[in-house]
């Protein structure tokens, strides 16, 4: 019985399809309010850590630009580590004091964060799998 629904259920690569899915259309929608609303606020807090505001930029390479590539399995990996450090950089600059705290509702006060994190540290160590619209594996 157990063999069966493990045969049922082997399919990598639509799981990885789901997953790119899943990281690149949440994270997008971070990244389209920055676009139609602007960087304004993260140029700020750059500023308020003596950063340049011109970084700010950076987040559309890693909420709009990488998050487009990863759903059409365009350069996989190298999307979701961009995805993954945009996190690193978004824990460091709004998350480092909600690291040890809890919502009230008992949610992780980071877990979008660490979310976003380990879900394209695994699409980077997975790959896009088959269901690309590129055929050529390099480019997945």
């Amino acid at each position: 019985m157990l063999g069966f629904f493990n045969r049922l259920l082997a399919h990598d690569d639509a799981g990885k399809l789901l997953l790119r899915i899943t990281i690149g259309g949440l994270m997008l929608f971070h990244g389209m309010s920055k676009l139609l609303t602007g960087a304004s606020g993260v140029k700020a807090m750059l500023a308020a850590y003596g950063l340049p505001e011109f970084i700010a930029y950076g987040t559309i390479l890693g909420e709009v630009v990488a998050p487009i590539l990863i759903i059409l399995g365009i350069l996989t990996r190298p999307s979701a580590l961009l995805v993954a450090f945009t996190m690193v950089v978004a824990w460091l600059m709004v998350g480092l004091d909600k690291t040890f705290v809890l919502e009230k509702t008992g949610a992780w006060a980071i877990e979008s964060i660490v979310y976003f994190f380990v879900g394209s540290i695994a699409l980077a160590l997975m790959g896009a799998g088959r269901f690309s619209i590129i055929k050529n594996p390099k480019w997945r």
